[in-house]
C-alpha cells in the first residue's frame, strides 16, 4: 500500500545529513578493507578517547574505531546477537548493527559497522520518514463479529511479523523515539489489545509468548471480573510474566468527549478526572506496575481530556486513527490502526506503515 503523504513536508535536518557524510567515509573504509587493504580505516578523529573496545573471538578483528562506531571484521560463531551483546551490552540490539548496514545476517567474515551511540534517533532517511504502526485487537477467538480474531489468523499475523524481520516493541519505547533520544528498529510495530476480555489470556497471550512478543492491554476498570472479561488474578499473571503491559482504557468506556444528559461543565471536569485518574489509581495499586499510557473510548479526545491526561503524568495515549507515527507524532493523540477478524494476510500486510515519504534537503 502506497502509503499518505504528510501534510507538512519533512525535510533532513543538519544531523541526518552529518550521519550521511560520516556512512560515507566508513563505507569507503570498509571497501578499502575489502579489497584488501593491510591497514586498518581511518575513522573521523574524536576529541577523547574512545571506551576500550572488548576484544573478539580468535578469528574476528576489531579493523578500527572511534567514539561513535566500530569497524569489525566477524569470525566463525559470531552473529548480530552475539556482536550486539559484546559491543553495545544486550543481544537484543541486533537491530542496531542490521540496520545500519543492511542485512538481516552476518556471512562471516563480514566487515560491519558498530554505531556505538544512536546514529539516526528520529529516523529520517533519504526520501522516508519512519513510522511506527501501532495495531488495535480486542477479541480473539470464534464470534464476536469483526471484531473478534480467529486465533489461527493472529497466529498467522504474528509468524508473518516473525518471518519478515519486524520488530515487535513495548509501547512504552515509544516515548524515547518521539523525544529523539532513542532509534528504533526500521521495521518497529507495537501490539495493543483493548477492553480487557477473557480471550486475551486464554488465545493470544500463549502465541505472545510463543514468539516472545510485547503487548500493551487496555482495560477499563468496571469491566474486569464482569462477564467474559479478564479477571485480576489474570492480569497480575500476565503483568508478572514481562511480555503484557496493563494499561488504562477508562474507568467505564464512556466516550469522553460526549456529555451526559444534564451534564454541567463542573460535573463533566470531575468526571473525565475519574475515568483518568480512577483506572490508573487502581491498576498501580492492585499489579504494582507503572500506568503511563491511555488508550481513549472510541478514539475520541478534545482539550479537556488531554489538559486531564497531562495533570495525570500520562506520557502516551492512543486513538483510532489509522496509521504510522514519526518522530514528530503528538504523544497524547497517537495513531492506531484497527485490526479485524476478516483481515486476510495481504489486509493485514497493508496496514503495517513504516514509511512515509520526505523530501530530500
Amino acid at each position: 500500500m502506497r502509503p499518505a503523504i504528510p501534510a507538512e513536508p519533512v525535510r533532513a535536518p543538519f544531523a541526518l545529513r552529518r550521519r550521511r557524510a560520516l556512512a560515507a567515509g566508513l563505507a569507503a573504509s570498509v571497501a578499502a578493507v575489502l579489497a584488501g587493504c593491510g591497514s586498518a580505516p581511518q575513522l573521523p578523529p574524536v576529541a577523547d578517547a574512545p571506551a576500550p573496545v572488548p576484544a573478539g573471538p580468535a578469528d574476528g578483528s576489531v579493523l578500527g574505531r572511534s567514539e561513535r562506531f566500530v569497524i569489525y571484521r566477524s569470525g566463525r560463531g559470531d552473529s548480530l546477537r552475539s556482536i550486539a551483546a559484546r559491543f553495545l551490552g544486550s543481544a537484543e540490539h541486533d537491530w542496531v548493527i542490521g540496520d545500519f548496514n543492511g542485512i538481516s545476517a552476518l556471512a562471516p567474515p563480514q566487515v560491519v559497522a558498530i554505531p556505538l551511540k544512536p546514529a539516526n534517533p528520529i529516523g529520517v532517511r533519504p526520501g522516508a520518514v519512519q513510522t511506527v504502526p501501532i495495531l488495535c485487537y480486542h477479541r480473539f477467538g470464534a464470534g464476536g463479529g469483526k471484531m473478534s480474531v480467529p486465533t489461527e489468523r493472529f497466529a498467522a499475523q504474528l509468524e508473518w511479523l516473525a518471518r519478515n524481520d519486524y520488530r515487535v516493541i513495548r509501547l512504552s519505547q515509544l516515548t524515547a523515539f518521539l523525544e529523539g533520544r532513542e532509534a528504533l528498529p526500521q521495521r518497529a510495530v507495537v501490539i495493543t489489545i483493548d477492553d480487557g476480555y477473557e480471550s486475551v489470556y486464554r488465545q493470544a497471550w500463549p502465541l505472545l509468548k510463543r514468539y516472545g512478543f510485547p503487548a500493551t492491554v487496555f482495560v477499563y476498570t468496571d469491566f474486569i471480573g464482569a462477564g467474559d472479561a479478564l479477571n485480576w488474578s489474570q492480569l497480575a499473571e500476565m503483568s508478572a510474566g514481562g511480555l503484557v503491559e496493563i494499561q488504562a482504557h477508562s474507568k467505564t468506556h464512556r466516550n469522553l468527549i460526549e456529555r451526559l444528559a444534564g451534564e454541567t461543565d463542573e460535573r463533566y471536569a470531575a468526571a473525565i478526572e475519574a475515568e483518568i485518574r480512577g483506572p490508573r489509581d487502581q491498576l498501580e495499586r492492585r499489579l504494582g506496575t507503572a500506568v503511563r499510557s491511555y488508550a481513549f473510548p472510541y478514539g475520541d479526545a478534545n482539550d479537556a481530556v488531554l489538559a486531564a491526561l497531562t495533570r495525570q503524568r500520562y506520557q502516551l495515549a492512543v486513538t483510532v486513527h489509522p496509521g504510522g507515527n514519526a518522530f514528530y507524532a503528538q504523544p497524547l493523540m497517537l495513531r492506531r490502526t484497527m485490526i479485524f477478524g476478516d483481515f486476510d494476510i495481504e489486509t493485514f500486510k497493508a496496514r503495517l506503515q513504516i514509511a512515509r515519504p520526505a523530501l530530500p534537503p
